[in-house]
């Protein structure tokens, strides 16, 4: 099998590289750049090409599939000349579809938590030493690839992105999927630049539920009003299964589900909910309470969710990859429930389409109330990159509604600020689904005065 990926330096599609060529599959790809750590992982496998660029030469009658990823676009010389040989052409998520037909797929959608469950299921069944293909957002602890493609798995788990398939497949991903079990966690607005409504972003969801199969199960969080509304006008043939907060307690800085008063290494009640869901999934695949509490209490949570950077004294500092209105307010609220009587400094960086668009600002009203310092941060050179009207202090302030909320556009003005705090008593929170700019997180870790 030959299989040509277009745009292979995708976090997704390099992944997906690496798991065909693991399968044996003679794999080619091309990009006209790719980062890091795309680039090392893909010269380790010996995929990484050898020119950067398009050059349809490449394209050949001999090649058997073609992956397009969503960073090609649609007038793409390789891409033109693949239609013009009339090659089979695959989005990323049609082709895992296509390599799972006869698999039991289980598909977590929702606008926040895909990775975090996903990853607590990948956990669960890795434990049991179960055996299991999945493609996730994020890389796991004892996982070397975010994909994984075999010939023998029963099941695949999916994180079921509801972003564009491709350049020429406008359809969200989780919709191609043809779900078996499918979770979804919530709703809450986002990728603007594609839905530019809220009703057109939940119509997205009411689709998804539609394509799980006949009989399917559907697990969803009963807490989310709109979703719970979604899923009551659905008149799709699916088992419905709600899920909500588990019963816990906090006791010294650890979360302990209860009865069974099971230590957890994850904590708020947005990560609760996470397990409940995977709890759920893990129970459609006959793994029950018992065996997946064994599992769920040694899970150390997924790449950037709630990372804890350092730990000081009464002093500790995450990263996380909150961007949306929703992810902000669940992660700040997370770590002051769990740390009652520490002061949390929380600082998050605007760098998304959606989030500087001043259309969709105000969905950040008061989501970063709770925080007892709370600190936006753009790098103004984004704006510059995205080629979009650049916002103000007062844009930001009015949009958050919170006066006393801190607004920074310089990278050092930032760090001077942070570092002249005392954080004695006092946890750092960072918020980003973008790199700070190049900030080094670990290097302001270590700069902070705890006493």
């Amino acid at each position: 099998m030959r299989v040509h990926l277009i745009a292979v330096g995708g976090a997704a599609m390099h992944n997906l590289a690496i798991a065909l060529h693991q399968k044996g599959y003679n794999v080619t790809g091309s990009d006209d750049v790719i980062y890091e750590p795309s680039n090392s992982r893909l010269a380790k496998h010996g995929l990484l090409p050898t020119e950067m660029g398009w050059d349809d030469n490449r394209i050949t009658s001999d090649i058997d599939v073609i992956i397009l990823g969503m960073h090609a676009r649609v007038d793409n010389p390789e891409l033109l000349k693949a239609q013009e040989l009339g090659l089979k052409i695959y989005s990323y998520p049609a082709y895992i579809y296509e390599q799972s037909k006869e698999k039991i797929r289980v598909v977590i959608g929702g606008s926040h938590g895909k990775t975090t469950i996903t990853s607590m299921i990948l956990h669960v069944l890795h434990y049991h030493q179960k055996e299991f293909d999945y493609l996730v957002g994020a890389q796991l602890a004892g996982f070397e690839t975010m994909v994984k493609i075999t010939d023998t798995a029963p099941i695949i788990v999916i994180e079921g992105d509801e972003y564009l398939a491709s350049p020429i497949d406008r359809r969200p991903k989780f919709h191609l999927y043809q779900a078996n079990i499918a979770v979804i966690s919530g709703i809450a607005w986002d990728h603007i630049n594609v839905f530019p409504t809220f009703e057109n972003y939940v119509a997205q969801f009411s689709k998804f539920i539609d394509t799980i199969t006949p009989k399917g199960k559907l697990i969803y969080c009963e807490l989310d009003e709109e979703l719970r509304k979604t899923v009551a006008l659905s008149t799709a043939d699916v088992v419905k299964i709600p899920y909500g907060v588990p019963a816990h307690e906090v006791v010294d800085g650890v979360t302990y589900l209860l009865p069974q008063h099971v230590a957890l290494n994850v904590f708020g009640d947005h990560n609760l909910m996470n397990l409940n869901a995977a709890k759920n999934v893990c129970a459609q695949l006959g793994i029950d309470e018992e065996g997946f509490n064994a599992a769920i209490s040694s899970f150390a949570g997924a790449a950037k969710r709630l990372e804890l950077i350092s730990t000081k004294d009464q002093t500790n500092v995450y990263k996380d990859f909150a961007h949306s209105p929703s992810k902000l307010k669940a992660t700040i609220n997370a770590v002051k429930s769990q740390f009652k009587d520490r002061k949390l400094v929380a600082f998050m960086e605007l760098h998304t389409f959606s989030s500087l668009n001043k259309d969709f600002l105000n969905e950040y009203k008061g989501c970063m109330n709770d925080a007892d310092i709370a600190i936006v941060y753009i790098d103004a050179k984004t704006f510059e990159q995205k080629k979009m009207q650049p916002l103000t202090k007062q844009d930001i302030k009015q949009a958050f509604e919170d006066d006393k909320l801190l607004y920074f556009d310089n990278q050092q003005e930032l760090l001077a600020y942070l570092t002249s705090l005392n954080y004695k008593q006092t946890n750092l929170l960072m918020m980003s689904s973008g790199t700070y700019a190049g900030l080094d997180l670990h290097q302001l870790a270590n700069q902070l005065k705890t006493n």
